[in-house]
């Protein structure tokens, strides 16, 4: 027998179809918005602005691919927020009335503070998850900047925030759109316009004018130290250009040797490293130095009273990391990928423990041990 298609059965079958299509999208939205990120990684998201560690450029235009002579970066702003910079410090003149970008001299290379805010435009446009920062270096007038704002059309990403006032989490950001801080020290914004911040008002800087990695210090330079935000100038340029060195940058954007600056410094300010500043982003560790400050905030380990002094052997391991202190204790030991996500934890009892991370992708990881009076953040590295 054969059966007659009706009308009534095509729209039951239209029916069923575009249900079937709209609950495919509202579970391709739910699982996206699951895996969601907030400047990559997920664990950023609840955190306010002033608790995220940035990797910043240093004359961030001054770039060999942009045609800049003596120059502090290999690559230009595009490559920079592409590879995962986050902070941008850009130093603006005033060049017969245009807003004009160039480091001291003009004829080591220039261009229009416009053309770089494009570029930023475009690369916010492109990345609705990622929150930007510009601190600016300036010697033009608060009106010849807020035209290149509007003629790149990017001012409706910016944010505004009071001095008194906490800032958002990296979310509240996104959510809302303002994802751009704009950061001057020019204070010559008229009233109602917002989005230029004084930086002294918002933050403290360590000195920049550094010739040799060593010396790098802790010390305040610009800004109040109770401001919420801190810049950890971390470059070391030639000292009758200002010129950036590779050699010099290559040394100090290594690991070890950053890591435990902004540690040093974050422990003896009691100021959590916000904008790592650095020349030749390519070089070192830079975005491991970031991760990993990022993933120890998230734990909170700066509430300790007091550090653990622990001793790791086999680190670099493909598994088992062994853990001694030096006295008995008791305690717990909790461990996070770079995200800042806990993948283990286990309680310990006794002067030795051992933590098998066998299961788990190769890559950096902390380990924070705690006890009740004591903490300290260990970096492990976990190989295939």
């Amino acid at each position: 027998m054969t059966r007659t298609f009706i009308c009534s059965d095509f729209l039951n079958f239209q029916e069923m179809f575009w249900k079937q299509r709209y609950l495919l999208f509202l579970l391709l939205a739910a699982a996206q918005t699951a895996v969601a990120q907030c400047n990559g990684s997920v664990g950023l998201c609840g955190k306010r602005f002033n608790e995220v560690a940035y990797v910043t450029t240093h004359n961030a235009f001054n770039a060999e691919e942009e045609g800049f002579s003596l120059p502090n970066h290999t690559y230009g702003i595009t490559r920079q927020l592409n590879d995962g910079v986050r902070g941008l410090m850009i130093d603006v003149y005033d060049e017969g009335g245009i807003a004009t970008v160039y480091h001291s001299l003009a004829f080591l290379g220039t261009t229009t503070l416009e053309s770089n805010l494009i570029e930023i435009k475009n690369f916010l446009d492109a990345n609705p998850n990622e929150v930007v920062t510009i601190i600016f270096e300036c010697y033009a007038d608060f009106v010849l900047v807020e035209e290149a704002f509007i003629n790149a059309n990017i001012l409706d990403y910016t944010h505004e925030q009071e001095t008194d006032d906490p800032w958002p989490t990296l979310q509240e950001m996104i959510d809302s759109g303002k994802r751009l801080v704009v950061l001057s020290d020019r204070d010559d914004a008229p009233s109602g316009e917002d989005w230029y911040h004084y930086v002294w008002a918002y933050a403290v800087e360590t000195p920049f004018s550094n010739s040799s990695n060593s010396d790098f210090t802790c010390g305040f330079n610009r800004g109040n130290p109770e401001n919420d935000l801190f810049i950890l100038n971390h470059f070391a340029t030639d000292p009758s250009l200002g010129v950036g060195r590779t050699d010099l940058s290559e040394l100090a954007n290594e690991f070890n040797f950053f890591y435990n600056r902004a540690d040093e410094c974050w422990n003896a300010l009691g100021k959590f490293p916000n904008f790592l500043t650095i020349d030749f982003h390519e070089l070192g560790d830079v975005f491991e130095v970031a991760d990993s400050l990022n993933a120890r905030l998230t734990v909170g380990i700066t509430e300790a009273t007091e550090e653990l002094p622990i001793t790791v052997m086999a680190n670099p391991s493909k598994g088992a990391f062994h853990f001694s202190l030096p006295q008995p204790e008791t305690g717990t030991v909790s461990v996070m990928d770079i995200n800042g996500q806990i993948v283990a934890t286990q309680s310990f009892s006794g002067q030795a423990f051992e933590v098998d991370l066998s299961d788990h992708a190769e890559g950096l990881y902390h380990a924070i041990v705690r006890t009740d009076r004591s903490a300290s953040a260990v970096r492990l590295v976990l190989l295939n």
